[in-house]
């Protein structure tokens, strides 16, 4: 169920946690039971955050800076089950080689970035530009699964060995 939250603007990391907050608390307002999952994804170089471009114009401007270096990707995660609640604040480094003109303007035509932290997807054309990452794939993706699964147990879950249905205990 996709809230309607205003994201406004990610300055820091713990913008992100606090924004995965709102969301959850936003669905849990119209579906006051079972488990709610919220995440969201930003990416950071040197103090800077860059969220989802605005056209292609910025896009170009965010694949350039993030050209040739290290950048960080943080997701927010918030859990609410029952009365119960978890979160998380999970950092993944990625390194970018360089990138030429050309490779941007290639992959700002083939891929959708619009609705990109960062304008790129790792999963998708700019996983060659990606020469080393330290931290959870799944995180530049935008749900570190491992996390998850840790907050998960936590709160009770487990998988049921008949019907391999999953359950908060």
């Amino acid at each position: 169920m996709p809230p309607d939250v205003d994201e406004g603007e990610v300055a820091v990391p713990q913008d992100l946690l606090q924004i995965a907050r709102r969301k959850a608390q936003e669905v849990r307002a119209a579906r006051p039971t079972g488990l709610v999952i919220a995440a969201d994804t930003g990416v950071f170089r040197d103090g800077r955050s860059y969220g989802k471009p605005r056209d292609l114009g910025e896009a170009w401007n965010i694949l350039r800076a993030l050209s040739d270096g290290w950048h960080a990707v943080f997701t927010g995660l918030a859990l609410l089950a029952g009365s119960e609640s978890r979160e998380a604040l999970v950092e993944t480094r990625v390194q970018f080689k360089s990138l030429s003109d050309d490779e941007i303007r290639r992959y700002l035509a083939r891929e959708a970035v619009l609705d990109k932290a960062g304008a790129y997807a790792i999963q998708g054309g700019a996983a060659p530009f990606v020469s080393r990452i330290e931290g959870d794939f799944f995180n530049v993706m935008g749900l570190p699964l491992a996390t998850l699964y840790d907050l998960l147990l936590e709160l009770g879950w487990q998988a049921s060995a008949s019907d391999g249905a999953p359950r908060l205990s």
